[in-house]
C-alpha cells in the first residue's frame, strides 16, 4: 500500500492524495467516486499521451459509462484559452453534463488547464488530477488552483477548483527528462526553505539517491512535500494569508520565465527567484550569509541553474508589476525570516529587488 493523505477545507473532507508506485490502484480509486453512469473526458498532452494515455485510458474505462480524451501540444506556450476553447468544444460535442468528469493526466501545464476547464465548464464540473511530473505531483496538483496564462501573463485567468482525487504515480518520475525532473526540485526545496529546516537538510543529506531516482527515498519526498502543502492549503485554502508563503521565488520567478518566453522551466525560476529573495532576507539580516552558498549547493545537486543570461535586472523588477500578486499596487512579496520560516512582506523596494537580482544574473 502506498501513501495516503487526507485534504479537508473548512473542517470538512474534500479529497484524498493518494501515491502509489504504479496505477495498480487507480481503479479501485475511481471506484469510489461512483463513477458507473458518468462519462470521464482525459485531458492530457502530446508528451505524456504516448506513456500513459492507453493505460489510463483503459482503467478509466473500465469505471465509468464513457471516455473521451483530449490531446493538446506540450508546453506552457498552449496553456491559454485557445486551447481551452478547444477542449469546451469537445465536451459540448460529446454532450459532458454537469455530473460528468474530467481528468488531468500530465504535468503543472495539463493540471492547470484542465482544472480551469473542469471549474468554468457548465460552471463547473468534477475533476481529477493524475500528475505525472514532480513539479505537479509535489506541488500544482494540490490545493485546487487552476489557471491558464493571458497574452503570456502567467496564470493570470483562473479559479480555484478542489479535484475530488490526486493519484500521484511516483514510478512516472522515472521517465522524466533531467530538465523536467530538476525542475520539480524547485518546488521541493522551496516547501523546506518555507516550513521544515529538517526536511532543507534531508533534502541534502539524500541528494545522491533523489538524484537517482530511487523510488523510495522519492516516494518518501514527496509525501513530505504533499503533507507541507496539504497543511498549508487546509488553513487558506484560497490564498488570503499563509497559502501566499508557497510564493516564495514565484514573484521574480514568474517574471524571468516570462521574459525567457518561457524557454526556461518553472522550477528553475522559482530557484533563481529563490535566491534573490533569500539574498534580500540576508541584506536585511535575517538571514545569516553562509546560507546563500549553501543554497546554491543544494541547487547544484539537482542540477538546477544558479545564473540566467540575456536579462536586466530593470526589466525583471518591472515585469513583477503585472503580478497577479499584486496588493493595491504592493508586491505581496515572501522572505525568509530563517530557513524553514517564511513571511509576507509588503515593504520589499524596487532597489532591493534589484540588488539581489544581481547574484543571479550574468
Amino acid at each position: 500500500m502506498g501513501n495516503r493523505i487526507p485534504v479537508h477545507m473548512n473542517g470538512a473532507f474534500i479529497y484524498e492524495i493518494v501515491m502509489e508506485t504504479g496505477f495498480d490502484r487507480l481503479k479501485e480509486e475511481l471506484k469510489k467516486l461512483n463513477l458507473e453512469e458518468r462519462k470521464v473526458c482525459i485531458v492530457t498532452d502530446s508528451n505524456v499521451a504516448p506513456l500513459y494515455l492507453e493505460e489510463v485510458e483503459s482503467i478509466v474505462s473500465s469505471c465509468c459509462k464513457n471516455t473521451e480524451h483530449f490531446i493538446f501540444p506540450a508546453g506552457e506556450e498552449n496553456k491559454n484559452l485557445d486551447t481551452v476553447r478547444n477542449l469546451y468544444e469537445v465536451l459540448v460535442v460529446k454532450q459532458f453534463d454537469r455530473h460528468d468528469y474530467l481528468l488531468a493526466l500530465g504535468g503543472g501545464v495539463v493540471g492547470d488547464l484542465c482544472g480551469f476547464g473542469a471549474a468554468t465548464y457548465l460552471r463547473g464540473i468534477s475533476f481529477i488530477q493524475v500528475p505525472t511530473t514532480l513539479l505537479s505531483q509535489v506541488d500544482s496538483s494540490i490545493g485546487g488552483k487552476t489557471g491558464v496564462d493571458f497574452d503570456s501573463y502567467k496564470n493570470m485567468v483562473g479559479a480555484f477548483h478542489m479535484p475530488k482525487l490526486v493519484y500521484s504515480n511516483t514510478a512516472t518520475l522515472k521517465t522524466l527528462s533531467e530538465e523536467q525532473f530538476s525542475s520539480g526540485m524547485g518546488e521541493v526545496i522551496k516547501h523546506g526553505l518555507i516550513k521544515d529546516a529538517s526536511y532543507y537538510q534531508w533534502l541534502m543529506e539524500h541528494a545522491a539517491e533523489i538524484h537517482s531516482r530511487d523510488l523510495t527515498v522519492l516516494s518518501e519526498m514527496v509525501l513530505v512535500s504533499n503533507q507541507i502543502k496539504r497543511d498549508v492549503v487546509e488553513k487558506d485554502p484560497t490564498e488570503q494569508g499563509e497559502r501566499a508563503l508557497l510564493n516564495l521565488g514565484h514573484t521574480l520567478g514568474h517574471a524571468i520565465e516570462k521574459l525567457s518566453d518561457f524557454r526556461l522551466v518553472h522550477g528553475h525560476c522559482v530557484g533563481l527567484g529563490c535566491i534573490a529573495a533569500m539574498a534580500i532576507s540576508i541584506n536585511r539580516g535575517m538571514i545569516r550569509s553562509e546560507e546563500l552558498p549553501r543554497l546554491l549547493t543544494v541547487m547544484e545537486q539537482f542540477g538546477m541553474p544558479a545564473s540566467v543570461s540575456g536579462l536586466s535586472a530593470e526589466n525583471i523588477v518591472l515585469t513583477t508589476k503585472s503580478d497577479k500578486k499584486m496588493d493595491s499596487g504592493t508586491i505581496r512579496f515572501i522572505l525568509l525570516e530563517q530557513i524553514g520560516k517564511a513571511f509576507t512582506c509588503k515593504t520589499v523596494t524596487d532597489t532591493e529587488m534589484a540588488e539581489a537580482l544581481r547574484h543571479i544574473l550574468t
